[in-house]
């Protein structure tokens, strides 16, 4: 079987067509954003039971109208749930203490089988959970902890990185709060030869605010990138490889959002090419930037639309750009709402949005 493997917060490229060449977004066309009516959802997923937070989308190599979505229930008493392409909850993993967020990453090799796995944090034990996919059986030995030997741990958000040279794959993890530098960890995800995964610290970096707190965190493979949400502070860039070193690349969105600058994604049209998409939490909205920057300046990444949607209060997103059935031929937004559901969205539906710019 060849698997095709898409990478959580990201998406890989069906073409090698590249993104249309909008014009940055001008004041009047912000103040007109209010105006426009949010994108309707093509599915709402049945409700978890206490908080929503973050979902993740695994693509069934088989056959990608059988994928399934992978969301966190926020509580003490909190959860995994799997929803399938028509919002229905087809598995529960419960017992986790205030999972936060979820990434999925492809073909770790465990007792020698490539195997896909999702990773979400538990706050309240200050440790990540890893399940194997589909069928969500645990693989990390009952946890591992994070941020070990530090007096503020409580882990939130999450991000896998596979590197393309070497196919190694590792977790970057944030916390609730921390210091002004060496707030994300990054850790090498392997086999510890029990047939269980093991995480080996390789760095820590990134820079923090300290205004308010550091949650979504996004990785674009091809390119070499981790994004995080400094809230209300700005999206932070820095190299994923970390071999690359920890200088910061750039710091952009201030003063592009209401309040919160939270969930990222990344959406491909084509190698290097594509959209980086950050939640406007309060504003129930979108900010659309260029994924390659601006022209000979890749770092340097203005805002082209804001996209109003229907999920209330945003903190969570994932993106795919593979035809996900019929209802979602070029890909498939699947957002996080209040209500405790998650919204699906026809890509195309985003796409006509971007496009009128």
């Amino acid at each position: 079987m060849k698997y095709i493997i898409p990478v959580l917060c990201c998406a890989w490229s069906l073409t090698a067509c590249q993104g249309a060449q909008q014009e940055p977004v001008t004041e009047k066309d912000i103040k007109d954003t209010a105006t426009v009516k949010p994108l309707k959802p093509v599915v709402v997923t049945e409700p978890v039971q206490y908080d929503s937070d973050d979902p993740a989308i695994w693509i069934n190599p088989a056959d990608t109208a059988h994928s399934l979505i992978v969301g966190t229930d926020k509580n003490t008493d909190g959860a995994l749930y799997v929803f399938d392409l028509d919002g229905k909850i087809v598995k529960k993993v419960g017992g986790l203490k205030r999972p936060n967020n979820v990434d999925i990453a492809y073909g770790l090799s465990l007792n020698g089988q490539p195997t896909d796995i999702a990773v979400t944090t538990e706050r309240e034990n200050n440790r990540i959970r890893i399940f194997r996919l589909p069928d969500m059986q645990p693989v990390d030995g009952g946890g591992i902890p994070v941020f070990d030997g530090e007096q503020e741990r409580a882990p939130m958000g999450i991000s896998l990185y596979t590197r393309p040279s070497d196919k190694a794959i590792f977790a970057i993890v944030g916390r609730k709060t921390g210091p002004d530098s060496s707030y994300l960890w990054q850790y090498r995800l392997q086999d510890n030869g029990k047939g269980e995964i093991a995480a080996t610290v390789v760095r820590k970096f990134g820079r923090y605010s300290g205004i308010k707190e550091i949650e979504s965190i996004a990785v674009d493979n091809e390119l070499g990138y981790i994004y995080y949400s400094d809230e209300q502070a700005g999206i932070r860039k820095y190299y994923a490889d970390p071999e690359k070193g920890n200088a910061e690349l750039a710091i952009f969105g201030k003063g592009e959002f209401k309040a919160d600058n939270e969930g990222i994604s990344i959406y491909k049209t084509g190698p290097g090419a594509g959209y980086v998409l950050v939640s406007d939490q309060d504003a129930n909205s979108f900010n659309v930037y260029r994924r390659e920057g601006a022209a000979n300046a890749p770092q340097q990444h203005t805002l082209l639309q804001r996209i109003p949607v229907s999920a209330i209060n945003s903190d969570g997103s994932d993106v795919t750009n593979l035809p996900i059935g019929s209802r979602f031929p070029k890909g498939l937004f699947v957002v996080m709402s209040t209500d405790h559901t998650f919204h699906y969205y026809d890509w195309r539906q985003l796409e006509a949005q971007i496009s009128n710019k």
